[in-house]
């Protein structure tokens, strides 16, 4: 308890921590770096040939379609960001926090990838752009000194990275102003041509294209709505300043673009517009304000990115994502990444060098489509789901995130279906990776509210179904514990009995022994179980009478939906616990459970857990093979599961007089075939029951069917007998090897 009360604290002093370190507002730390973000170089260099392609009406519908994409994506992420106490990492943190850390992380990691190749695209933008204006200029010279430049602003502060945001927001804004201004000066002098007809670019010479390349070409603009939620671990109130300041950029930037479509298509011909990629600059009131804008664009997407690409790093390494993490996850004295800014800056760099990242460009729109995809998907199934902790304070009609889920899923392939199935390829792998990591999540999450809502769907279909399904049964121990000691000597064979679909629930009855001491001792053979892979559940009854616990359970376990089938029993060496034993037995049948009651070996115990022998009675005078097989299913069934995890011998064996030996075989070759067990071995025995106990062949577990009304005390000198570990089962009716 104190450990977890020093944790706690500990989390307290870093959300203080952090929250003083919290200093934007919705204006500087959302709107203003997704406006920029949107308003990029598409717009200034792209938009016309997406106009000149498609005509007004169908550009403003790729226009349109895009915008509502990310629009809706933008509304399930505001809705989500209001239900949760949103952390560093922005769409990291929203999904770790829903689908846990080995789902966010998975998306993280190539989320963070694609901000950090983005970086790169972005400086190569501006080197296109600043090229243009000064021609003479190296290229290798120009992308390093505009790295240097980010990398200082970024490392100093992410405080000076917005300030000079607000430069380049004005800069910007006089960029359309004069765009708006040339309307006064008579260059909307052509018809706008509603449809187009999809000539292509002029660099191919004009191949003709389809309407989901010209939307393929253009998507990419919509995106870089999460440049305010990556500073979700910097912003006051993210609740607040992530839904408005996101949506409201969304809604301007759109309101831009088709305003700046409409006047593309009334200064220029479609021939114009698809050949000429400067026609904004062309036309514009004032060109070097437009080629500014331009500059503008590409510089503030890519410091955007520099500043919100290593807090995403910060908040892997803050859960161990990746080995080393935590290197990457502290914070310098002024709050800033240091770390994961060097880590990011080195990428760059390595990036730069490459000089051309076009043959990965559409894996990085893929990895954002991957990221917008899970976070409506994160909204869509909260909704499905109707659990009372699902309060947003901003909700959505449900079908905002399954139209938000789709329309990712449909662009990734429209844009490029190879990459597509790489980025999920690589998310999948991303995900498996962590799953073996075996990672402490810091808080809670929905996925064990998923799975019992899936559970109740399940259980609501079962219970629609015939109750009996004889091909659907496996084995579901109910156990009765006195104490572990005993349940530790049998560990081995009840787990092999229900493994791997099947499930124990352990029943401590604390008799005479403290309710605490017992408890604990259960919950560290359920864990044992656990770690086994075998599904176990627990509980302990405070009795004095043992008979009564059982029986209890027993009632009060047939109502639930995961019921046993199996009453699991071992007999004791105290034989004046034989007749309450006699008296459960009864019950069970009473029940209609099934039974097992295990007789150890004192010497030999499981043996080599190399070899089963299941013992059936003599069919004379007709040894017919039908569907009722008599008190031998449950048998059968039970000594193909230690055949199969033990990857032991097998042998199905009856006694019978010598007349009847050709019969025998006939009738267990029989059995075997028809129940599917080729590998087990048929044997006879001749004689008298008690001569074939020790003349058969030697096993370390013997299964006997239970009759009706059993002597416990001759069942002790089976043991003898056999030389081995006993079984007796009794079937429910409920099983059948023959299924």
């Amino acid at each position: 308890m104190e450990e977890s009360s020093a944790e706690s604290l500990q989390e307290q002093v870093d959300e203080r921590e952090s929250t003083v370190q919290n200093k934007y507002g919705t204006f500087a730390g959302v709107f203003v770096p997704t406006l920029l973000t949107i308003l990029g170089v598409i717009l200034f260099v792209r938009h016309g040939w997406v106009i000149g392609n498609a005509g007004l009406l169908g550009g403003l519908g790729i226009v349109t379609l895009a915008f509502i994409i990310v629009t809706f994506t933008a509304l399930s992420m505001s809705c989500i960001t209001t239900n949760i106490r949103i952390k560093a990492g922005g769409a990291y943190s929203i999904i770790s926090q829903s689908l846990g850390l080995e789902v966010g992380g998975s998306v993280g990691i190539p989320l963070y990838l694609a901000q950090t190749f983005a970086i790169t695209m972005y400086i190569f933008g501006f080197r296109e752009g600043w090229l243009y204006i000064f021609p003479e200029h190296h290229a290798l010279l120009v992308d390093v000194t505009v790295f240097a430049l980010l990398f200082t602003v970024a490392f100093l502060s992410a405080r000076l990275a917005f300030r000079i945001q607000y430069i380049i927001l004005a800069v910007i804004i006089g960029a359309l102003l004069s765009v708006g201004a040339s309307v006064f000066f008579g260059v909307m002098e052509h018809d706008p041509q509603w449809f187009g007809e999809f000539p292509g670019a002029s660099e191919d010479d004009f191949p003709g294209v389809s309407f989901w390349v010209v939307f393929a070409v253009f998507f990419p603009a919509a995106t870089g709505i999460m440049a305010g939620a990556n500073m979700s671990g910097e912003l006051k109130n993210p609740k607040k300043a992530i839904p408005l300041g996101t949506i409201s950029a969304i809604l301007i930037c759109y309101v831009i673009y088709v305003l700046a479509g409409y006047w593309l298509s009334r200064v220029a011909t479609p021939d114009e517009l698809v050949s000429n990629y400067n026609v904004m600059i062309d036309y514009a009131f004032s060109p070097p304000a437009v080629l500014a804008g331009l500059l503008g664009a590409t510089f503030s997407s890519a410091l955007a990115s520099i500043v919100g690409a290593p807090r995403i790093l910060q908040a892997l390494g803050d859960h161990r994502i990746f080995p080393g993490g935590e290197l990457f996850s502290k914070l310098a004295g002024n709050g800033e990444p240091r770390n994961a800014i060097l880590l990011t800056g080195g990428i760059v760099i390595v990036t730069l060098m490459v000089r051309d990242l076009n043959t990965i460009a559409p894996l990085i729109t893929m990895f954002f489509l991957i990221t917008y995809m899970m976070i409506n998907l994160v909204v869509f199934i909260e909704q499905r789901m109707d659990m009372v902790s699902f309060r947003p304070t901003f909700p959505v009609p449900r079908f905002v995130p399954l139209i938000g889920t789709l329309g990712c899923l449909f662009t990734m392939f429209i844009i490029n279906a190879t990459f597509g199935l790489i980025s999920i390829a690589f998310v999948i792998a991303a995900y498996l990776y962590l799953t073996n990591r075996k990672l402490k999540i810091p808080y809670g999450d929905m996925r064990s509210g998923l799975f019992v809502s899936l559970a109740e769907w399940a259980a609501k279909k079962v219970s629609m179904l015939p109750a009996d399904n004889e091909r659907a049964w496996k084995a579901n121990l109910l156990v009765p514990v006195r104490s572990s000691r005993e349940l530790r000597g049998s560990f081995s064979l009840v787990r092999n009995l229900v493994y791997p679909k099947g499930s124990i629930k352990l029943i401590g009855v604390a008799e005479k022994m403290s309710t605490d001491i017992l408890r604990d001792d259960l919950f560290t053979l359920a864990s044992s179980f656990s770690r086994e892979n075998v599904y176990t559940r627990w509980s302990v009854i405070d009795s004095l009478n043992y008979r009564e616990a059982v029986l209890n359970s027993l009632q009060t376990l047939q109502g639930t939906f995961f019921k046993p089938n199996i009453l699991f029993l071992r007999v004791s060496n105290d034989k004046s616990k034989d007749d309450e034993l006699l008296s459960i037995l009864n019950e069970a049948r009473h029940y209609n459970m099934g039974i097992q009651l295990y007789l150890e070996d004192p010497v030999a115990q499981l043996g080599r857990q190399a070899s089963v022998n299941v013992w059936v009675r003599e069919q004379s005078p007709h040894w017919d093979l039908n569907m009722d097989l008599g008190n031998v299913d449950l048998a059968l069934l039970s000594a193909y599961k230690l055949k199969k995890n033990w990857n032991a011998e097998m042998r199905v064996i009856t006694v019978v007089e010598e007349s009847q030996v050709e019969n025998a075989y006939r009738y267990l070759e029989n059995l075997l075939d028809v129940a599917r067990l080729k590998d087990a071995s048929a044997h006879v025995e001749i004689g008298t029951f008690e001569e074939a106990l020790q003349s058969a062949p030697q096993a370390d577990v013997d299964f006997f069917g239970l009759t009706e009304d059993p002597k416990i005390d001759q069942l002790r000198t089976y043991v003898e007998l056999t030389r081995s570990a006993c079984v007796f089962v009794a079937d429910s009716g409920n099983e059948n090897i023959l299924a």
